[in-house]
């Protein structure tokens, strides 16, 4: 079969690797339909090996060496390992692509995300990117006839943002302001237009990005480069700040323009990954009593279901897809554009299995 192999920094290979072997207990084959890049997945070919344990034995996984890329997909199911009760050949189905122990004190209480020996298909194990993956059942989640192929294939990275809104503690009426409307940033926008926000600004540099998110239902936006966008959001607050900002671009300017944004006793959700530890004013911050809260990927058996029922709506896979290529040509097409920043939404991946 093909795959997507990572080797190195700028070494991704489209080549022929033998198909997986007959699933285990608990465990799926499934032929994969649609793929997503994911910016991870950028960050790993031009500045890694990051995730990837191309030198030592991954914790979790137990995987050292080239991988299979992919930890964003959506497959039908081939052949099932033993044990397997709830799904059957043929089904439809999306891994939430992260797996946990289930006996650690994190996955005790709930936090699966933050298992002791979490590791996810497509980073620590091999993934999706290929026509063929193995993938266990705790994981994966039905897909239902209302949800196509293309959503099912981005239900992943929608769950990792309903995630934050659940920590943010997101939810009807509140104003709400959206820093960086980038591939995570929109599923945040979608999810928090969901979730009946009162009120949702965005900020971002990308005059493109921004007149989508109007499209979309973005209630204002502002453009960093042209104006002071702390100040903006205080003139549109009537000097109060926001309820809730969400940190999604992972810019240097992005942790204080969201202290500055924020109102006394809101909240700060921070998604976006920094290159580097950036000042705060902690004193200004505490004053306020401003809770930061900080997000990491997603939960499987909560935000899962909820991103598989909201991409019912096409009008969100529209809106976040950027294009499809086939497998064969997922560097060229896909993962450098989607590194040198020239793809504006999510590059979905097409097998040829």
């Amino acid at each position: 079969m093909k795959a997507a192999r990572y080797h190195g920094p700028r070494d991704v290979r489209v080549e022929e690797v033998a198909e997986p072997p007959a699933p285990g207990p608990h465990e799926l084959r499934l032929r994969v339909v649609r793929a997503a890049i994911c910016g991870t997945d950028a960050s790993e070919y031009k500045h890694g090996p990051i995730q990837i344990p191309l030198a030592r034995p991954h914790y979790g996984s137990g995987h050292q060496g080239p991988i299979t890329l992919g930890h964003e997909f959506t497959g039908v199911v081939e052949a099932i390992g033993s044990g397997v009760e709830d799904f059957a050949v043929g089904d439809r189905v999306v891994p939430g692509a992260g797996m946990w122990c289930g006996e650690c004190a994190w996955c005790e209480a709930g936090r699966f995300n933050l298992c002791a020996r979490y590791y996810t298909l497509g980073l620590h194990a091999d993934g999706g990117l290929a026509d063929f993956v193995n993938a266990p059942t705790l994981m994966c989640r039905r897909v239902p006839d209302g949800c196509s192929d293309d959503a099912a294939a981005i239900a992943q990275p929608f769950a990792v943002a309903l995630h934050g809104l659940r920590r943010a503690r997101v939810e009807a009426g509140q104003t709400v302001v959206l820093v960086g409307v980038g591939g995570i940033g929109f599923f945040l926008l979608a999810g928090a237009l969901a979730r009946g926000v009162g009120r949702l600004i965005v900020v971002d540099i990308d005059d493109e990005r921004l007149a989508s998110a109007r499209a979309f239902g973005a209630h204002e936006t502002i453009d960093a480069t042209a104006v002071d966008a702390a100040e903006a959001i205080l003139d549109l607050t009537g000097g109060v700040g926001a309820d809730v900002v969400l940190e999604a671009s992972g810019a240097a300017p992005g942790p204080e323009l969201s202290r500055r944004a924020v109102r006394r006793g809101g909240t700060i959700l921070m998604l976006g990954i920094q290159a580097e530890p950036r000042a705060l004013d902690l004193a200004d911050l505490t004053i306020r009593e401003v809770d930061i809260v900080s997000t990491n990927a997603h939960v499987c058996t909560v935000d899962l279901p909820e991103s598989i029922e909201l991409l019912a709506d096409e009008r969100i896979v529209r809106a976040a897809i950027d294009r499809v290529v086939p497998l064969e040509a997922f560097v060229e097409e896909g993962l450098v554009p989607l590194a040198e920043g020239k793809v504006a939404g999510k590059v979905l991946v097409a097998p040829g299995g």
